[in-house]
């Protein structure tokens, strides 16, 4: 066995370090994996992306290799201490799919004193479950002179890398990326094949599946001592493992787990195309640089290629809403698109909610597209984390919110933010807001306090005030939350719902402090058009900062420009001769999908 280093693109002192093994689990700041097989090429399609973040290592166990269970996490834990001792404040990484996430948890398990994050992939925890547990008898009376066929093996797990080379000529991709992938895929192919032909032979398998035995079983002795964030990659279609149901045991099983589910995916998690390692740490808020979270430093912007996945889905609907975006120069001119806003920070775009939230849909996007800014929401922190398991949605439906920028809003997360002169996305109106009743669309349920302007004028932040109009031509409410608390099982469960999230605005009185979740019931409407209008810009400066009575002035002087700009919007859409669909469907057919569609006169 050795470990070698790969070497990253960034200096080791602005990043975590990460372990790599072949045969074990996969560690980052220390970053670590390992596999059934072994070889610790399951994430040969991940290493580039990989160093640009990570301080990678390798640890690479031979196929011949027969070194007992609890040894090789000796190993590791050696190495792993002996990192953490290099640089005690910084995260290690471990990642391991299938036997090296029972390694990754054992070492887990035998050292809660170590900052430590493990991504596992697949865990062969499971493996008690399996049907892989039947094999070895089988195996024991196979001839001698019968050596288990790799390819055969290989074509029998979903996402192997044969079946993406096929992929690759129905993407549709341009003929040369397509070559390209192709030719990767290849070399990736012909470098495992050469490594898994012994890892496939009787004498090996057989070894391998009594380690796994062995590995499952010390793994699951431990869990309970296991105190490391966690991370589990569960696919929904392996056919080594039950993966699928052992996330959710483990989730249980492990206090600081998150499980993200990959239904059509095989056990080869790593090897399958479009699944990209780095995005799902992004995604996830899996990354950080120290001991704790910062959402602030610790965030890193989507790349194009993340950008394109993140609002691909989005593309219908972005469609089907027509956004109109209008925005206000220093000159007090309406203009098109988001020229009027400040491209310097720190900026702070304050306005109102929309029902579900569904301003969240288009307004990072603009952003991005338009500005090259990408936005930073503050969110709701049950976005983030759950006080206890029950009818939330789960975390991993934020995943896109959180890649983008999404923030948990704090006092102490608006000031970094701030600091780091972010472009800020506010909505002071919160749930309550996104959450309104029946006859509420666009009343404003702000709280008194002024005390976001006091934050941007120590910082000299300028404060641009948006509406968003269009929820109104989409969705009726119905049912909402006061309909829903007369029936008194209902009531009940909208507590325990409410319960599940970490409490915001407890102190505030009132409705604007009314933050309960529930769902209200709503119908759909023939499809009209979402419109933002962005006001002109307010200056905060040392006035704001001293005085609090010139603080609630300037509040409530953004709160009234937010209710022009809606009056605007309602009173000037009824001119807008595309603001139903079909006139904008047939303008897109007539100009090509990209094409801007018109609208009112200004």
């Amino acid at each position: 066995m050795k470990t070698a280093r790969l070497a990253g693109s960034l200096p080791s002192t602005a990043r975590p370090r990460a372990w790599l093994d072949v045969t074990a689990p996969l560690c980052f700041s220390s970053y670590l994996r390992v596999g059934i097989d072994g070889s610790g090429l399951g994430l040969i399609r991940q290493h580039q992306k990989l160093g640009q973040m990570f301080d990678i290592w390798c640890l690479h166990i031979p196929a011949t290799n027969r070194t007992a269970f609890t040894d090789l996490v000796a190993m590791v834990e050696t190495t792993v201490k002996s990192e953490f001792q290099r640089s005690p404040g910084k995260p290690i990484y471990l990642v391991g799919e299938s036997l090296g996430a029972c390694i990754a948890l054992a070492v887990a398990a035998c050292n809660p004193d170590i900052d430590l994050i493990l991504i596992l992939s697949n865990p062969a925890t499971s493996f008690g479950n399996s049907s892989l547990q039947h094999l070895a008898p089988l195996i024991n009376v196979l001839p001698d002179q019968l050596d288990l066929a790799f390819l055969s093996v290989l074509s029998l797990i979903p996402g192997g890398p044969f079946k993406r080379m096929i992929a690759h000529w129905v993407r549709g991709l341009p003929e040369m990326e397509t070559a390209a992938n192709i030719f990767q895929d290849l070399v990736i192919t012909s470098t495992l094949t050469s490594i898994l032909a012994d890892t496939f032979r009787r004498e090996t398998l057989l070894w391998k599946l009594k380690l796994l035995d062995a590995a499952a079983m010390f793994a699951n002795a431990h869990l309970h001592l296991v105190q490391a964030q966690t991370l589990i990659l569960s696919s929904g279609n392996d056919q080594l493992l039950p993966s699928k149901f052992e996330g959710k045991r483990l989730r249980k099983k492990l206090p600081k787990c998150e499980v993200r589910s990959f239904k059509d995916n095989g056990h080869c998690l790593f090897l399958e195309d479009g699944i990209d390692l780095v995005s799902i740490i992004k995604a996830t808020s899996f990354y950080r640089r120290g001991s704790r979270q910062d959402y602030i430093s610790d965030y890193i912007p989507p790349t194009i290629s993340e950008f394109n996945k993140c609002y691909g889905v989005n593309r219908l609907l972005e469609v089907i809403m027509g956004p109109v975006f209008l925005s206000t120069t220093e000159d007090g001119k309406l203009v098109r698109g988001l020229a009027g806003i400040p491209s310097e920070g720190p900026v702070l775009l304050v306005g109102n909610h929309m029902l579900l939230a569904s301003d969240k849909i288009s307004l990072p996007g603009q952003f991005v597209h338009e500005k090259n800014i990408n936005l930073r929401p503050l969110v709701h922190p049950m976005m983030f984390t759950r006080l206890r398991d029950g009818l939330l949605p789960d975390v991993s439906v934020y995943d896109t919110l959180r890649m983008m920028g999404a923030v948990p809003i704090s006092g102490t997360h608006l000031h970094n933010l701030l600091s780091a002169r972010s472009h800020i996305l506010l909505f002071p109106g919160g749930i309550r807001e996104a959450l309104h009743r029946k006859g509420e669309e666009y009343k404003l349920m702000w709280p008194e306090k002024a005390e976001f302007v006091r934050a941007a004028a120590k910082f000299g932040a300028k404060i641009v005030p948006f509406c968003g109009v269009g929820e109104d031509d989409f969705l009726k409410v119905v049912v909402d939350y006061n309909d829903q608390v007369k029936v008194p099982i209902v009531k009940q469960v909208l507590k325990r719902v409410s319960a599940e999230g970490p409490e915001v605005r407890g102190s505030v009185e009132g409705e604007e402090g009314n933050q309960d979740f529930h769902m209200p019931g709503v119908i759909p409407k023939w499809p009209g058009r979402y419109y933002y209008y962005f006001g002109k810009e307010i200056e905060t400066g040392a006035e704001e900062l001293r005085d609090r009575d010139k603080a609630k002035e300037v509040y409530a002087e953004v709160k009234k420009e937010v209710e022009r700009c809606i009056k605007f919007v309602k009173q000037r859409r009824e001119e807008d001769p595309y603001r139903p669909l079909l006139p904008r469907l047939q303008y897109h057919l007539q100009h090509g999908l990209l094409s801007q569609v018109p609208t009112f006169p200004f």
